[in-house]
């Protein structure tokens, strides 16, 4: 079980619901201060917290999609919540260096590390004395881009007075200050210290080198001026959903000013409850799926030059040039306003020989567990049958798959690449999203992924690990509207970035006025920004809810999912559910579950501290 930043309980069981709990910061097992002590003791990290040799800027660490990183300790009590928070920036393997056989076999260790370019070495005062960690230090700083995170009262700082390599040093030796130097590694909190006297030649007086904030901070509530006790309410929502059968469970995330102040899971997988969620659970995005991908490969398209807002499908997909499409404006597909059908229930039209339940040349796409569909079936079939329907009310919004279907089309014609390779290798694995993407039973194990629906009419089988869409699915899995799959902790990342202006980490992925402009009203119809959704000015409909900004921007799932952004209050709110299972429940929409909780967030702004 994980705990919560507000009530450190493991777990919480009323009526028979299971709350599992995660703080924004806290590994299992851990005893965190919380509340105003917490912020209290982030404080005096940062106040004695020190960044030497980094002359060639390697912290914060970027380019995490070439990182291969190990983090390695001896005696460092801290380690597990150090380890924890290095995870939620990048893949970082640990390895504890006194179990090789008190560092006499420091040769295996080497040997252990060797697939690894990066590794962090969390070192004490304890560890300073010992000549093997100095001899193991000056080894693999020729050989690895190695990073020193040290704690201690810097008695022993000048036993590293002949190494060059980046060391982030801390004088608080505490769970919070471990927390503290891991995001100082990353670029989640900024170093502002530098040394107050002499400790050697090398570390003098007025040494130190200062950095900025670039990516996510993890803290508790108080950190961002909000009270963890007026979010206590989301936990009786919860109790409400999953009680009433509305979801088996959900993730939560927000986050403010650039800070991740709440992750928390609650409930199961199922209803069996058999097992709990966690906050490392990926979960199928569905629509959000149109953002989260589509969109923003669109947004850089766009910014470089190479997909025009006012061209046509014509222009970019041949097999449009024939059909009533030709003509259809890229910004219409963008608005939901090209006057294409709603839906189309791909499924209904298979055919006995269309699939099969063994895999071969001729059937070759996977829609799930023994269920294999003929090749090229989506090329002969579904895009023809898209291409070739009616356009009943073009200039007005009519909310569409067949958009996104398009786009995709689109964009893969422009790049030469498959939209789920493009966004992984554009954005996902630069900005450290690690679990973010496409087709997630290749790259990861089931039990990871909640499942969605019991499928009795198509699949004839539970639907996990694949995605839920019909029609995604038929696709073999990646479509411009559904099939994409991550963690709240990557999604947060993504939308930092756009709430940043385009730029995480360091590393500008769009221009700020291309987020601008896409975010913002663009029709003159609907609500729509392109390819995102927004705040509704009806106000009777309390979209997305009822405190939520005219400047909100996100958009939902058919899965029990939803993104919203919020610029004005510098909020990022994440609820991702597998509401459709066992079937489709209307409950979690008709009791407004997810936009109660993210009012609770609202009003915890408001009332401060």
């Amino acid at each position: 079980m994980r705990k919560s930043s507000s009530t450190l309980l493991a777990a919480i069981l009323s009526g028979g619901i299971l709350l599992s709990a995660a703080c924004a910061q806290t590994p299992p097992l851990i005893n965190m201060p919380t509340g105003a002590a917490y912020v209290a003791e982030e404080r005096t990290a940062a106040q004695t917290t020190v960044l030497l040799n980094n002359e060639q800027s390697i912290i914060p660490l970027r380019d995490l999609d070439q990182m291969k990183a190990a983090s390695v300790r001896f005696n460092h009590t801290n380690a597990p919540v150090f380890d924890s928070l290095l995870n939620k920036y990048t893949q970082v393997s640990s390895f504890n260096g006194l179990t090789y056989n008190g560092f006499t076999g420091a040769s295996k260790l080497a040997d252990d590390l060797k697939l690894y370019n990066t590794v962090i070495l969390q070192l004490t005062d304890a560890d300073l004395i010992n000549p093997q960690v100095i001899d193991f230090i000056g080894v693999n700083a020729r050989l690895k881009k190695l990073v020193i995170a040290y704690w201690g009262n810097g008695s022993t700082l000048g036993r590293l007075n002949e190494i060059a390599v980046p060391i982030v040093w801390c004088q608080q030796v505490s769970p919070v200050s471990a927390s503290y130097v891991a995001q100082a590694v990353f670029g989640g909190v900024a170093v502002t210290q530098k040394l107050a006297k002499t400790f050697s030649p090398r570390y003098a007086a007025g040494t130190g080198f200062l950095t900025a904030k670039t990516r996510l901070q993890y803290t508790v509530p108080e950190g961002a001026g909000m009270s963890a006790a007026n979010l206590l309410a989301i936990d009786n929502i919860a109790r409400e959903a999953i009680g009433d059968r509305a979801t088996p469970g959900f993730v939560v995330l927000a986050a403010k000013d650039g800070k991740v102040i709440f992750n928390k899971a609650y409930g199961y997988h199922t209803y069996e409850n058999t097992q709990p969620d966690k906050i490392t659970d990926i979960f199928d995005l569905a629509s959000c799926t149109k953002i989260s991908a589509t969109t923003i490969e669109v947004m850089q398209l766009v910014e470089q030059g190479k997909l025009g807002l006012d061209s046509t499908m014509g222009s970019y997909v041949a097999s449009a040039r024939n059909t009533n499409k030709n003509k259809v404006l890229v910004r219409d597909l963008m608005l939901h306003q090209a006057g294409l059908t709603p839906y189309i229930p791909f499924y209904e039209r298979l055919r006995p020989s269309d699939h099969s339940s063994d895999s071969s040349a001729a059937y070759p796409t996977k829609v799930a567990d023994g269920y294999y569909l003929r090749k090229d079936y989506y090329k002969d079939v579904m895009l023809p049958q898209m291409l070739n329907t009616a356009l009943r009310t073009k200039g007005q919004y009519v909310y569409s798959d067949l958009s996104m279907y398009f786009m995709k089309e689109i964009v893969e014609t422009i790049t030469a690449t498959p939209l789920n390779v493009y966004v992984q290798d554009k954005f996902y694995n630069p900005l450290g999203m690690q679990t973010a993407g496409f087709l997630p039973r290749n790259r990861f194990s089931r039990d990871r992924i909640p499942p969605t629906e019991n499928d009795t009419y198509f699949r004839h089988t539970l639907v996990q690990g694949y995605v839920h869409d019909q029609g995604a699915a038929m696709a073999g899995g990646v479509s411009g509207h559904a099939g994409m799959f991550a963690t709240a902790n990557d999604l947060a990342i993504l939308y930092q970035m756009l709430l940043n202006g385009g730029t995480y980490g360091g590393i500008q992925y769009l221009k700020p006025e291309t987020v601008q402009q896409f975010t913002s009203k663009q029709s003159a119809v609907s609500r729509r920004g392109l390819g995102f959704d927004r705040w509704d000015p009806v106000v009777s409909k309390h979209y997305p809810s009822n405190l939520a900004s005219p400047q909100t921007y996100g958009h939902t799932g058919y899965t029990g999912t939803c993104i919203w952004v919020d610029p004005q209050t510098n909020l990022i709110y994440i609820f991702l559910s597998n509401r459709v299972y066992p079937k489709d429940s209307t409950l979690l929409n008709s009791r407004r579950i997810r936009g109660r909780i993210q009012d609770v967030f609202y009003e915890a702004i408001q009332k401060g501290l």
